[in-house]
This record gives structure tokens, sequence and C-alpha cells, in this order.
């Protein structure tokens, strides 16, 4: 049964920077050819980080240099930092001024193979520390809000700051519908739901003009995306991310806080790829339940 149509394709060369709206993209087992194909280690935590723990790195931008090949090598990727300068992957001061604009001694990273186990293992912890302060943090969460069903979420990435082979922290594609984004307009009116705060694979557009978080409701179907099938596996949770600033976008903690009080943290939903080919713009979408 059609439900809608791809309304836009996203992919996002390092993981947590700003991304590439396109026209198309070759989608693999592994997600989108080149979506998170690079991301920043923090040297002195030793493990891979993104925007939870360093939220300039939304402030960030990047683009591919060429068409990633899927199954390639690294492909060269180009980044513009804060102050709007502009350096590529292999330019000898990037790691310098990359630590220099976060705040924190950090290296740009492609993908390592998934053998490479202590690349993706979380760091050691502060055994001082408090984890639940610090998941709070991470999640975005006030004293007196619950934490999120977290459920949905594979336990095999425990201990994993990202799943080995990749820079996903959980499955590799993120869908969400213009409907969810009306909704979440519609409950805060002044609050900027923008797109890019939600950093979607595929923005897609329900036909049938339905109110509400649509898509929460496709949980274990299959969606046909033109020549491409893929699984919803379970509802994305929010983390502190969407409120904090952007290139072009203002810090909001309201966004975050409507998706608290009325999604239950929750916008968007994970999928698994069940088979792979290319997805374009205005492709019909379909469900098989």
């Amino acid at each position: 049964m059609r439900i809608g149509a791809i309304s836009e394709v996203w992919r996002y060369p390092v993981k947590s920077m700003g991304g590439e709206r396109l026209d198309e993209a070759v989608v693999t087992a592994s997600g989108l050819a080149g979506d998170r194909g690079w991301a920043v280690r923090d040297r002195a935590a030793q493990e891979i980080r993104g925007a939870k723990r360093i939220p300039t790195l939304l402030l960030c931008s990047a683009r591919y240099l060429s068409e990633p090949r899927p199954g390639g090598s690294a492909t060269p990727v180009e980044l513009t930092l804060p102050d709007g300068s502009v350096l590529r992957d292999d330019a000898p001061e990037l790691a310098e001024r990359l630590s220099d604009a976060m705040g924190r001694e950090l290296s740009l990273e492609p993908l390592h193979p998934a053998e490479d186990l202590d690349h993706y293992r979380s760091g050691p912890r502060d055994p001082d520390g408090d984890p639940r302060a610090d998941a709070f943090t991470i999640l975005g969460l006030e004293e007196g809000d619950e934490f999120p069903d977290l459920s949905g979420l594979p336990a095999e990435g425990r201990g994993f700051a990202t799943f080995p082979g990749t820079y996903f922290d959980a499955f590799p594609l993120h869908l969400l519908t213009t409907a969810s984004l009306a909704e979440a307009r519609r409950l805060s009116p002044e609050t900027d739901f923008d797109v890019r705060r939600f950093r979607p694979n595929l923005l897609i557009e329900p036909d049938d003009g339905a109110p509400g978080f649509v898509e929460f409701d496709w949980t274990g179907a299959d969606l046909h995306l033109g020549e491409v099938v893929v699984h919803i596996e379970t509802t994305t949770v929010r983390c502190s991310m969407p409120m904090h600033a952007q290139a072009s976008l203002e810090a909001s903690r309201e966004v975050l806080r409507t998706l608290i009080e009325h999604s239950g943290q929750h916008l968007g939903v994970y999928a698994s790829v069940v088979t792979p080919g290319t997805v374009r713009a205005g492709d019909e979408v379909t469900i098989e339940r």
C-alpha cells in the first residue's frame, strides 16, 4: 500500500557534523554509501565521540570531494569549521585546528575494519564520576524527567562508542516524516523544528495528511522506498543534540522539551536494509506489514 513519497535524502560524511542534501544515494546493507564515513576521536577520552559530548561539532559541516564507492577506501572529505575556514582531511594542520575549535584534543578518523574492536570500544570511565548525571547530560534531561524507553536499541552495542565497522549509534538508516515535524510544530508553535536538527537520512512526506507521529506505527513493517526495501526496527530516542545550536540554527531547549513531554522523547524511526539499491527524492513509499 502506498503511504507517501521521499521528500529529502541526506548524508552525513562526518559523524555529528552538518551533512549533504542529495538528489539520490546508493543504499547498501550498511546504509547510505558514505554516511558517517568519518568521525572524530577524542584522544584524552580514548574513544570516538559525537555531538552528544561535543556539541560544537554541530557547528561544523562536511562534504565529500568525490562520490563514495560502497566498500571502497575512505573518500576524501572537506570540513568547514565554525570560523568559516575550510580544510581537507589530509591537511597537516587539521587535527590541531579541529582541536582548537572544539576545545579538546581530537583527530579525524575514517572507518576502521570491524575487527579493530579497540578503535570502536568505549574509553575508560572515571571511577569517581556520576553515571546518572552523565546520562542526564547526554539525553538533555532535567531533574524530575523520566528516562526515555531505550529497549528498542540493540544490546550488542554496549561497551562500544559506535557499532564496530560503523560510526552509527544504532541502526544504519534513520527515517523521519513531514507529519511528525508538523505535529511537533503544532505542539510548540514558537519552536523551530527544522529537519536539520534531527539528521534523518530520508524525510518522507505521507500521502494522507494524517496528523501525529505517524511513523511510530511503522515499527515491525517493511517499507519499499523505490527499489530499496528496509525494515523498521524501532522508534528513535532523541538525545540532547537537537536542542544545540547548528550552522544557521540557534540553540533551543524547547525542541527537546516538546518531545520529552509529548512523544516520550522519540521522533523518527530506525531501519535496517533488506534490499539494497538507489533511493531518489520523489520515490514512492509503500508499506508491507
